[in-house]
């Protein structure tokens, strides 16, 4: 398979507005989202909005060996399932890891206006090289300000590398008196590398702590939220590196699950289940957290589509004070003894 030109996808593109075809084989768009997409408790009301971590498992365009570059673009095969568990929730703020080059994030936008799902304000991670997998936020709401952060570099004995997939970093205001700050990471993988895949992890998600850091000591009172794809797991020296300074919390771990109470965010060979996405927030941002609105997303087809499952949370719109703060604790899992 080969990747396709921006210039052949926006032209494949423009072809589908004309003919009135929303995706690759169908005659129409999709309808725009329904009351019956989300139980209504799930669902933000007014004064509320909801952000979504989604890993779209190398979203990017291909066309089969041996025909030109003016083919019709051709998504990855679970994009009609991705998008649909998109509409399903119908974020307010979506961010994403795992997008393609800017031939695949043009189709991938395209796709969720075909779907009802319109955002005005975006973010687009690109660097001067050909990283296959990037980051990208969709937002309803104006994002004020943006830092990306694409030149953040570590040493590991001889060697120096960059953080392969940068941050995103974004200020946004769902509301004209209430702002949050919006990181964005997808550290890098358990693939192996001969200078140590967990020590590279380990040292991005410390640049990443340095970050964040930064921005609370500049502004304590900060609404702060971290969302994305560590690669890892709870407990691991990645997440320690971005959650606690000199042993004290700095963020807190808001753990969605599913209907039935489970966690897990991605699924890995030999029926093996791991949480390798999260939502982190500060302490400012934890008392504007709706813990009966914050969840992990099923949806029928997607076990097909990625690998992993996208996860929400909901916030109030406004400023609240700590006692509004919910009881982590009770999110935590269920301990089992373990028998010989």
């Amino acid at each position: 398979m080969k990747t396709l030109r921006p210039a052949a996808v926006l032209s494949a593109l423009a072809l589908l507005t004309a003919t009135g075809l929303g995706t690759a084989g169908c005659s129409q768009s999709a309808p725009a989202p329904s009351a019956e997409d989300l139980p209504g408790a799930a669902r933000p009301a007014d004064g509320e909005f909801s952000v979504m971590t989604f890993n779209l498992d190398r979203y990017a365009l291909s066309a089969p060996e041996g025909l030109d570059d003016a083919a019709p673009a051709a998504p990855p095969p679970g994009a009609d399932a991705i998008v649909r568990a998109i509409r399903q929730a119908s974020p307010d703020v979506l961010a994403v890891q795992g997008m393609g080059p800017p031939d695949a994030w043009d189709d991938f936008r395209f796709r969720l206006r075909q779907a009802g799902l319109e955002y005005r304000f975006e973010e687009y991670l690109s660097r001067d090289d050909d990283q296959e997998l990037r980051l990208a936020v969709l937002s309803r709401h104006p994002i004020v300000s943006r830092s990306p952060r694409i030149r953040d570099r570590y040493t590991i004995g001889p060697g120096q590398f960059p953080v392969l997939r940068g941050f995103i970093e974004l200020d946004i205001e769902p509301d004209p008196g209430y702002r949050f700050r919006l990181f964005v990471a997808h550290l890098k993988s358990k693939r192996f590398h001969e200078y140590g895949q967990a020590e590279m992890r380990r040292n991005e998600a410390r640049l990443l702590a340095n970050h964040i850091r930064a921005s609370l000591q500049e502004n304590p009172g900060l609404n702060l939220l971290v969302a994305g794809d560590f690669s890892d797991e709870p407990g691991s020296r990645a997440l320690r590196e971005v959650l606690f300074y000199q042993g004290k919390p700095v963020l807190f771990d808001l753990r969605p699950a599913d209907p039935d109470g489970d966690a897990w965010t991605r699924r890995a060979d030999a029926d093996r289940h791991l949480r390798t996405s999260f939502l982190l927030v500060n302490n400012g941002m934890l008392n504007e957290v709706l813990p009966d609105k914050t969840r992990i997303l099923q949806t029928p087809g997607l076990r097909n589509a990625t690998a992993h499952r996208p996860l929400i949370a909901t916030f109030a719109a406004r400023e609240q004070g700590p006692e509004s703060a919910p009881d982590l604790s009770e999110r935590r899992p269920v301990e089992y003894p373990e028998y010989d």
